[in-house]
């Protein structure tokens, strides 16, 4: 099935340029030229990614993310920015991005990007699809996860991170091994990102409930025990 597309990008050349490239590696593109008219296209088509400029004329990037998590959106996001440095990356990703490319970018390191997040894995054991330690419980297959009997809503990618925690419990995890396994590519983003998504984690599936599952190992990384 061909995956379907939206660039948020009010630059109408650079828009373009992502719009022919991604539809010569066969996926289908939908353009907006601003926030509320990507909402929208987000709203009336099956969309299985999001490429977003940061800036952008009335709402900019980052707001726009956080309503597209608001209205319960799981979807991988993929910003763009001119702003590279750690401080504005770490904003894109609290407002629910999932990864960013600095502009000027190489347009095959954004499809490199896009494939990584949109793959899926097709050969999981039946067994394998339900993932409980304790109270926890994550669904591979329905994208949900429960602690307690209570629903907790994870993006994209805080849901790959807890998955792969869970595949590997009791094994400590480097930052780079995480890195290179839930964003399933070698991403020039700092190990500082792995310690920011872990932290998310921690405020949804460990912050109101006991025990506290994820274990900091200092030097090392972290780990679920169970």
């Amino acid at each position: 099935m061909v995956k379907q597309i939206l660039v948020i990008e009010d630059e109408h050349n650079v828009a373009s340029f992502i719009k022919q490239g991604l539809s010569e590696a066969d996926y289908e593109v939908f353009l907006a030229y601003e926030g509320e008219q990507g909402i929208e296209l987000l709203r009336q088509k099956e969309i299985d990614l999001v490429v977003l400029d940061i800036i952008l004329p009335g709402m900019d990037g980052r707001a726009v993310a956080q309503i597209i998590r608001e209205l319960g959106y799981k979807l991988p996001i993929i910003m763009l920015t001119a702003l590279g440095t750690t401080e504005n990356v770490v904003k894109g990703l609290d407002c629910g991005a999932d990864d960013y490319l600095i502009k000027p970018f190489k347009f095959k390191e954004l499809l490199a990007r896009i494939r990584a997040l949109t793959r899926r894995n097709g050969s999981a054991l039946a067994e394998n699809r339900k993932l409980v330690l304790f109270d926890l419980e994550l669904d591979t297959d329905a994208k949900v996860v429960k602690r307690a009997g209570n629903e907790i809503n994870l993006t994209f990618t805080e849901f790959r991170l807890l998955e792969f925690l869970l595949k590997n419990k009791n094994r400590v995890l480097g930052r780079i091994d995480i890195l290179e396994n839930v964003w399933d590519i070698n991403f020039n983003m700092g190990t500082n990102v792995v310690d920011v998504y872990v932290n998310y984690l921690r405020n949804k599936i460990d912050k109101n409930y006991d025990p506290k599952l994820i274990e900091t190992v200092i030097g090392m990384g972290y780990v679920i025990r169970g």
